[in-house]
């Protein structure tokens, strides 16, 4: 049987990145919002299905039966092996294991190191000293910043952050270029060479899907 896909995602959060890969492959989904802003991810409805309550959550349903898969990036490479036309995925075994350096350190370093600590600071503190709470997120936002001028370097002179062909990678940045704005950061003018690719990314069609679907902004 065809595998039946269900991708529980929250618009604009890390789940955006497995939902593009998902229109980018064509393959039948259905997409289900879990809106964290609403406390969706904490309901016993989807504590059932990941209690982590976290997203994303990737529902999978094939002759093995039906299970669910969790992580954003387990999901773009599980989802990337299994339907491997079109390719988002490098095939040479050097270049899928730096596909994964750039992936995991944007999951880690980039998201749980850095944004979180400028979204929600006070949950890295046991104090409710307003001052200290800020002085957190302006940490995080010159962690972030140290971070983006990585990306900056690193993608100097590519079309795309693998190379030569549009990857899973690219879905993954551009979800940190709409958190970098949404952290006070203009990327435009600080990252020139990360939002021209952002543009190019935009511009596809899945991509532009993925983002009407989720009815977000991306500037």
């Amino acid at each position: 049987m065809s595998p039946e896909y269900r991708l529980f995602h929250s618009p604009g959060a890390c789940s955006l990145a497995p939902h593009i890969v998902l229109e980018e492959l064509g393959i039948a989904y259905e997409p289900v919002r879990v809106v964290i802003a609403e406390g969706a991810n904490r309901k016993p409805e989807y504590l059932g299905i990941n209690p982590r309550g976290r997203v994303p959550a990737l529902g999978i349903k094939d002759e093995q039966g039906e299970r669910v898969l969790t992580e954003s990036v387990a999901i773009a490479v599980y989802l990337a092996r299994h339907h491997p036309s079109p390719s988002l995925l490098p095939e040479d075994p050097e270049q899928f294991v730096r596909a994964l350096e750039w992936m995991n350190w944007l999951a880690t370093t980039m998201h749980q190191a850095g944004v979180r600590t400028v979204f929600r600071p006070e949950r890295f503190t046991t104090s409710t000293d307003k001052p200290a709470i800020e002085g957190i997120a302006e940490a995080g936002r010159a962690a972030i910043r140290i971070g983006y001028a990585d990306i900056e370097e690193r993608l100097a002179g590519k079309a795309w952050a693998m190379g030569d062909a549009f990857t899973a990678v690219d879905a993954f940045l551009l979800v940190h270029y709409r958190w970098g704005n949404r952290c006070g950061v203009d990327m435009r003018k600080d990252y020139p060479t990360y939002a021209a690719l952002m543009d190019r990314v935009r511009a596809r069609p899945a991509v532009a899907r993925a983002v009407a679907h989720e009815a977000i902004q991306i500037d």
